[in-house]
């Protein structure tokens, strides 16, 4: 395994002798029920309403409770990861997760299922960053792509399949089976980290200044999510999207900000965060734009409406994985191009949608931009991660998931607006086109190559990792310039010169304390220099 393999802190990374997919199961488990929560209560508001007898609006607070501080808290809990254990992290956050649906699910009154709900927010942003960091770390740099695509697929498939089974479960159990349906998959994910992840260190808490950079970047992220979703009924709330930017950039000016910039930097990662967010912004104006077609429009009953949008993630699950091996035999970046222009073609090929469209004619559209996603997902995953410094593998995985959130949240909005714009009867196309052409704009994002190459990744005898070779051949990973006399230099050459399985000499929070690359940088920072290149 790589160096990314667990061991004695966050920074100094023992490698482990074979693959770990254990772990990489634990990993899609806890994406799907973790993303899986984002959308499955919504079908549950009525009857949470009537039992607990509160307003729909009051009810809605048991989809935004969650749903804020899973987006919000993305930043900095990828920055507090980074420097704690991550077997404790992962426990903690799983067990509170379980925990916090065990109490939903038990809620008397609303003000209980609301809190419970904030604090099941508050441990899923751990598990939404924390996943794709399990996943790369458990195997070695040849099975990335593999490893990768299961949370990106599966995460996905959680948010996708939430409405459907929490329809069931509503119409069978009733609604506290809503947040009872994941506590079995969250007790199997717990029992296997708990047997197959090796100790790495404890958790800490956050200092003062990581706290008011954490309450910073919060409200900035809380303010532009709350009026981005409340704008799908009422677009005047766009207008406090601008009270979202003083906060936002006072973090980015800050402490807090300058290491998540300069590790993208470092990954020349910027590019792929931007296809991210776009290819997820084209999925869910696709999506809202179709359901509300085909039910309003074309008088589709919802079990049909459901049944042809189903075909999304069915062509998503099937390619995901085939999209992982491709990666790891072609390279992350063909592979992913690849999906990005078959989703684009799929979206482009339903932006004609009409009354006469039979559901086969929308169903084959939507399968093909499905297989599209699922072979993006994972090669674009590994692409990023692989990419970042090894000691802030955590921050880079925060940055991208909260990228997809935000895409998330913008299509639907984005869609609305087209819609409202265009007139009578030219709605449906608006907002199709607008899905088509985000979605267009993420092959060039994709395709393009950070700063510079980097050396080729090695495998575990130290020879060239499947894929990895240098120049621009596929799989090579992209990260800034190194200039011989530069710091990165001498580090890559120490750290060549180090045996695989050798300690760095000092732990990690002791290197972390020296001073950074410029003054005013937070310790342990060197925000333009390239991260030196692993054994």
């Amino acid at each position: 395994m790589s160096d990314r393999g667990f061991g004695s802190g966050p920074s100094g990374h023992v490698p482990e002798p074979a693959d770990r997919w254990l772990l990489v199961a634990v990993a899609g488990m806890l994406s799907f029920v973790a993303m899986l929560d984002m959308n499955i209560v919504n079908i549950a508001l009525a009857a949470i309403s009537d039992s607990l007898d509160v307003s729909a609006a009051t009810a809605q607070w048991a989809v935004l409770a969650y749903q804020l501080p899973v987006v919000a808290l993305l930043l900095p809990v990828g920055r507090w990861l980074d420097g704690v254990g991550q077997r404790s992290a992962l426990l903690v956050a799983a067990g509170g997760f379980t925990l916090c649906s065990a109490l939903a699910a038990a809620a008397p009154w609303a003000a209980w299922l609301i809190a419970a709900r904030l604090a099941q927010g508050a441990f899923g942003a751990v598990l939404f960053v924390l996943m794709p960091v399990l996943a790369i770390r458990s195997v070695r740099p040849e099975a990335r792509g593999r490893a990768m695509s299961v949370p990106a697929t599966l995460g996905p498939l959680g948010a996708v399949t939430g409405p459907a089974v929490g329809g069931l479960l509503l119409d069978h159990l009733g609604w506290r089976a809503v947040f009872l349906v994941k506590i079995p998959v969250c007790l199997l994910a717990l029992a296997v980290a708990w047997r197959a992840m090796p100790g790495d260190g404890r958790l800490r808490a956050l200092d003062r200044r990581s706290l008011a950079d954490a309450v910073l970047v919060a409200a900035g992220v809380t303010v532009l999510l709350v009026s981005l979703t409340l704008s799908y009924d009422a677009p005047a709330w766009l207008l406090l999207v601008p009270a979202a930017v003083p906060p936002l950039w006072w973090w980015l000016r800050g402490p807090g900000g300058r290491p998540v910039t300069g590790a993208l930097r470092a990954s020349g990662a910027y590019p792929a965060h931007g296809a991210v967010l776009g290819l997820a912004a084209a999925f869910a104006a696709m999506h809202y734009v179709a359901a509300l077609h085909l039910q309003r429009d074309s008088g589709f009953t919802a079990t049909a409406t459901g049944l042809t949008l189903l075909a999304f993630p069915l062509g998503m699950g099937v390619a995901g994985p085939v999209g992982g091996r491709l990666a790891d035999r072609y390279g992350a970046r063909p592979a992913a191009v690849a999906g990005a222009c078959l989703t684009a073609a799929g979206l482009l090929l339903l932006v004609p949608l009409g009354d006469g469209w039979t559901p086969l004619d929308i169903a084959w559209r939507l399968a093909l931009a499905g297989v599209g996603m699922g072979l993006n997902g994972g090669p674009t995953q590994a692409l990023v991660m692989g990419s970042a410094p090894p000691e802030r593998t955590a921050t880079v995985a925060s940055t991208l998931q909260l990228s997809r959130s935000l895409g998330f949240t913008v299509g639907p909005a984005l869609a609305t607006a087209a819609w409202g714009l265009s007139g009578p009867g030219g709605g449906v196309t608006a907002g199709l086109a607008l899905a088509a052409v985000a979605a267009c704009a993420a092959v060039p994002l994709i395709a393009v190559r950070g700063r510079a190459e980097t050396a080729p990744a090695t495998g575990p005898s130290g020879t060239p990792a499947p894929g990895t070779g240098p120049g621009p051949g596929p799989g090579t990973i992209d990260r800034g310039h190194r200039h011989a006399g530069t710091p990165a230099h001498a580090a890559d050459r120490a750290s060549a010169a180090r045996p695989a399985d050798a300690p760095s000499g000092r732990p990690a929070r002791e290197r972390d304390d020296q001073p950074g690359s410029r003054p005013g940088d937070e310790p342990g920072e060197t925000t333009d220099a390239a991260p030196a290149a692993r054994p």
